[in-house]
């Protein structure tokens, strides 16, 4: 497995278990344990962007093209 592949699959890993902590912790009434999986969630979201970053700088994640401000406000319009 190449390091792009690699890189690309922890970073799908990372997203998918990011949504199951804020399930967890929308779910969690003992607010300790509502506070450590806040702060896994955070070390997680550090840890991705940091990750990101590396793939974006050796071309393995190319993000999609920004929205136009006509795509923005039409989607602004449509949700309102």
């Amino acid at each position: 497995m190449d390091e792009k592949t690699m890189v690309n699959d922890i970073l799908a890993g990372v997203k998918a278990s990011l949504g199951s902590y804020q399930t967890a912790i929308s779910e969690t009434e003992n607010m300790q344990l509502r506070q450590t999986l806040q702060q896994i969630r955070n070390n997680d979201e550090s840890f991705q962007y940091e990750l990101f970053k590396t793939a974006q700088a050796k071309g393995y994640y190319k993000p999609a093209q920004p929205a136009t401000v006509t795509e923005i406000q039409t989607v602004k319009t449509e949700v309102q």
